[in-house]
């Protein structure tokens, strides 16, 4: 069997190593990975491949930045291309990126199966152009690995029913294999001078947020606010926006660039509470068992909310943000959402059935 996997963003490196782990050393498959480029700094990008053992890729589409429409199509043109050559037996995808969108469009175009990982998910909010790719890319996969019953719900409320299959959360298999070894070989703590439970970690890359310079500013208000040190690793757009609107920043919020995922997962670990409009940061802050405040007005995790892990709060207002945190507090329940930490193991399975290997 041969496969083309298509990555192209942080998101999607950190759950590829766990899937490609298996796939190298399957005597039966041939796994082609193509890097889209989507993400081409060094720190959300080349160190995920030697941090974490990630193949190189047989080929990088060098795309990088650009609009939404120039992105993709760039990403579609080189990809139709590949996948022309190659002629796979199947493309993969993960999550809800651009990289994703153009991956199974190209595939779809051209009569190749496509298998979602991370498939389901639902934000109800067509404003956000992840939304858009997790919905046209459920609709055109042949094989849906959901990482929850409630995904598997979403997928049934839109006629998706053939195909899926409840694997678990391939990121929850990621932060149980390297938590330990961050633990032990990350001295990011003792680089910025922090002790363990003394400091907020904050990610803001959203388009809603950074594109408004009233969000943005609410959120930043807001951390100048708080009653311990904000750490805020910049993504680029969140960088660029704030050099762009000249948003203010006072010592109590610690810039800083992007973390390799050894170092993050001790920061989400260490953190007193996390602030995020990540999707995938706040997942791996459940996993974690530290507190999340999801600077959105919904999220994809809903599970995480109902349990209490999880507080939604709209930029709208800093006051309300500063409340939130200082009242967050660790509830004493906690319950294992994501599955058994053997999701690419599920996923191996199903495609060594349905390709007969």
């Amino acid at each position: 069997m041969k496969m083309i996997t298509v990555l192209g963003a942080r998101p999607q490196f950190i759950k590829a190593c766990m899937l490609s782990r298996l796939l190298q050393n399957d005597k039966n498959i041939n796994e082609i990975i193509v890097h889209t480029g989507q993400h081409y700094d060094k720190n959300m990008s080349d160190i995920f491949f030697t941090q974490l053992q990630l193949p190189t890729p047989d080929y990088h589409l060098g795309v990088g930045s650009g609009s939404h429409g120039k992105q993709t199509a760039d990403m579609l043109i080189q990809l139709e291309n590949v996948i022309n050559k190659e002629k796979p037996d199947l493309v993969l995808v993960y999550g809800d990126t651009n990289s994703t969108l153009a991956g199974s469009l190209a595939a779809s175009k051209l009569h190749v199966p496509i298998a979602h990982i991370e498939a389901g998910l639902r934000s109800f909010n067509r404003r956000m152009p992840e939304e858009i790719n997790r919905v046209v890319t459920d609709h055109l996969s042949t094989f849906l690995f959901a990482p929850s019953q409630a995904a598997v719900d979403h997928l049934a409320r839109e006629g998706i029913k053939e195909g899926v299959y409840v694997t678990g959360d391939i990121m929850y298999d990621a932060v149980l294999h390297y938590k330990e070894t961050a633990v032990n070989q990350s001295d990011i703590l003792q680089r910025l001078q922090l002790q363990a439970g003394d400091y907020y970690l904050a990610t803001i890359h959203r388009a809603e947020n950074t594109d408004e310079p009233d969000r943005l500013k609410n959120i930043l208000k807001a951390f100048q606010q708080l009653d311990k040190k904000v750490v805020f690793p910049l993504h680029p757009r969140t960088k660029h926006t704030i050099e762009k609107w000249e948003q203010g920043t006072n010592s109590n919020i610690l810039l800083i660039e992007p973390l390799n995922y050894l170092d993050m997962l001790v920061m989400e670990s260490q953190a007193k509470t996390i602030l995020t409009d990540s999707g995938g940061i706040q997942k791996e802050a459940y996993m974690l068992r530290t507190p999340c405040i999801t600077l959105r007005k919904e999220t994809e995790w809903e599970e995480t909310v109902r349990e209490k892990w999880n507080t939604i709060m709209p930029p709208t207002h800093s006051e309300k943000i500063v409340e939130a945190v200082l009242n967050s507090e660790k509830p004493q329940a906690y319950r294992s959402l994501f599955g058994d930490g053997n999701a690419a193991h599920h996923i191996q399975v199903v495609l060594r059935e349905m390709f007969k290997y």
